[in-house]
């Protein structure tokens, strides 16, 4: 029973880092679609959908597609930054994030290239070559990796470990809870 919140909050952390993690790439698809004149048609964020960014016209498709990735890897380790300066000791979920994003990203479009899906695919018959998205993946990766390090305690593993509260269990609940109703609500 004492391990119960420890297993919440990995479950719930997990799931919603997945569910943030697509809202912030499709984020970077929007805002670089619009920055060169896009038309966005559609964008699906749905909890049990894989979400995507529909374009219309798109005179610059090429920078719409590399800012999925570009922005959902960079603005979730900017708002990790800040987090620190204001709340040092509940950072550790945005660091987490941060770096789930990272290897979200960098895996997707340097395991993407083999099998030229999703956003990897797109980029490679859009022009670009495949060490750039391999290059991508190579640095995105072990950075997300080296924000992991030593995040084992606050999610109660370790030597080191803290116990983890109900408090922090409930709040990353809320959150998931909260990120599935936003996302319903906008489906």
């Amino acid at each position: 029973m004492r391990r119960l919140p420890q297993l919440v909050l990995i479950l719930t952390t997990l799931t919603n880092a997945w569910l943030l993690m697509q809202a912030v790439h499709e984020l970077g698809h929007v805002v670089g679609g619009l920055l060169t004149g896009a038309v966005i048609k559609y964008v699906v964020l749905h909890p049990l959908e894989i979400s995507r960014t529909d374009f219309g016209a798109n005179p610059s498709p090429l920078v719409a597609c590399w800012s999925g990735p570009f922005f959902g890897a960079i603005l979730p380790v900017i708002a990790w930054m800040l987090a620190r300066w204001q709340r040092p000791s509940s950072a550790y979920w945005l660091k987490f994030f941060a770096g789930f994003c990272l290897i979200a990203n960098g895996a997707y479009l340097a395991v993407g290239v083999r099998d030229g899906v999703g956003d990897a695919g797109d980029l490679l018959r859009l022009g670009s070559d495949p060490w750039q998205l391999y290059l991508f993946g190579a640095i995105a990766i072990p950075v997300g990796l080296w924000l992991w390090n030593g995040l084992g305690s606050s999610f109660g593993f370790g030597r080191d470990a803290n116990a983890v509260a109900w408090p922090a269990a409930i709040g990353s609940s809320a959150l998931l809870l909260t990120t599935i109703v936003v996302e319903l609500l906008l489906a």
